[in-house]
């Protein structure tokens, strides 16, 4: 029996970017700005993204998290980075889960004090702990600073340092930035993602949001704690995504838009193929976009940054940094 060949035609997606990276151009003359602290974000398993000679004070090794228990696991080898000569921070993380989260801070339940215990003892060989908590109820704020300060206390003489979201503003949640720096070492402020895969498109982290992130940052924070980080990443949008689910009536208007016809497997499932133009916009950073923040923190006497992460970097920005006393 003989069947007519499917309408194939395959998707095509377009990328509209205004400029090329490899066009940019690098930063131009002496590296100019210093700083007291310069971290970065190592993700395990990627220990060849920085080398010794990186002006990288700090590595924070990126990460431990929670299982369904409360449990610590996924403790990276300090020992791949030792060698390297710069200060380690294990970094536990935990960014999408409410539940977990209140499950371990809440001391109704029997988790908070072992999973401290855990922490301190994981981080014998580590130079400090950043907890990387991103998903707690706002119900659960005097649960995350009970448990911050117990940490704190545990870790004698090690650092702790906490990371949190950017703003503007005083919101009323957790993250309380005057509460968590009288009780952390550092508080490194993840000055990006002002867009992001969600929003509509647009820059990373623009200069005057950072301005604004600092200055607010800095009122509630102070320049000995402050640790303002920058993104190494870009982010792409398109303005569209044909790749979902479909109910029939949309398979339909689709069939009937294109003009297509359907072809079938030989067990009868049906197919068809077709040409989609997708526009995509890109923002991303180079070492010249982030010269202009590194310039603005170091305008506003910020002493310390820190990048997410190595090795999504423009390389040339390495030529920028100094570390200072």
């Amino acid at each position: 029996m003989s069947r007519k060949k499917p309408y194939l035609k395959k998707i095509a997606i377009l990328l509209c970017a205004s400029v090329a990276a490899a066009t940019l151009p690098a930063l131009e003359g002496d590296p100019s700005f210093a700083f007291q602290e310069i971290w970065g974000y190592l993700i395990s398993g990627s220990e060849s993204a920085i080398d010794a000679s990186f002006p990288v004070s700090d590595i924070a090794y990126f990460a431990a998290g929670l299982n369904s228990f409360g449990t610590l696991v996924g403790v990276p080898d300090v020992r791949k980075v030792r060698p390297l000569g710069k200060r380690v921070h294990l970094v536990v993380a935990e960014t999408g889960n409410q539940a977990l989260t209140h499950f371990c801070l809440d001391p109704a339940y029997p988790v908070r004090d072992a999973l401290v215990r855990d922490i301190t003892l994981a981080a014998v060989d580590f130079d400090g702990v950043q907890i990387d908590f991103e998903a707690v109820n706002a119900k659960d704020k005097e649960h995350f600073l009970a448990f911050l300060s117990r940490l704190k206390g545990s870790l004698g003489n090690r650092t702790l340092s906490v990371a949190l979201v950017a703003r503007w503003r005083d919101v009323n949640d957790a993250y309380d930035y005057g509460r968590i720096s009288a009780i952390a070492d550092r508080v490194i402020i993840m000055a990006y993602d002002e867009h992001w895969s969600s929003s509509g498109p647009g820059a990373i982290a623009s200069l005057e949001w950072c301005r604004t992130i600092s200055d607010y940052a800095q009122r509630k924070i102070g320049a000995g704690k402050l640790v303002m980080a920058l993104p190494f990443y870009g982010r792409a949008w398109a303005d569209k995504n044909p790749a979902k689910a479909y109910a029939h009536a949309g398979i339909s208007r689709i069939i009937s838009e294109k003009e297509l016809s359907a072809g079938r497997l030989s067990d009868e499932s049906p197919f068809f193929e077709y040409q989609e133009t997708v526009n995509v916009r890109v923002f991303f950073e180079d070492a010249r976009s982030l010269g202009s923040r590194l310039r603005l923190y170091s305008d506003a006497l910020v002493g310390k940054v820190a990048f997410w992460r190595l090795g999504l970097e423009d390389a040339e920005i390495w030529k920028a940094l100094r570390l200072v006393e």
